[in-house]
């Protein structure tokens, strides 16, 4: 079996980064949403 899942720091970032949300209007929406529920970290 294969391990599926190997981390990467910057790609991470790039997708589901603050920078990448804020951009988009639905990643706005999701980041809107997290700080209505009082999220400690919005995004990665």
């Amino acid at each position: 079996m294969s391990f599926t899942y190997q981390p990467k720091k910057r790609k991470r970032a790039k997708t589901h980064g603050f920078l990448v949300r804020s951009r988009v209007k639905t990643g706005q929406k999701v980041l809107l949403r997290r700080r209505r529920k009082g999220r400690a970290k919005l995004s990665v």
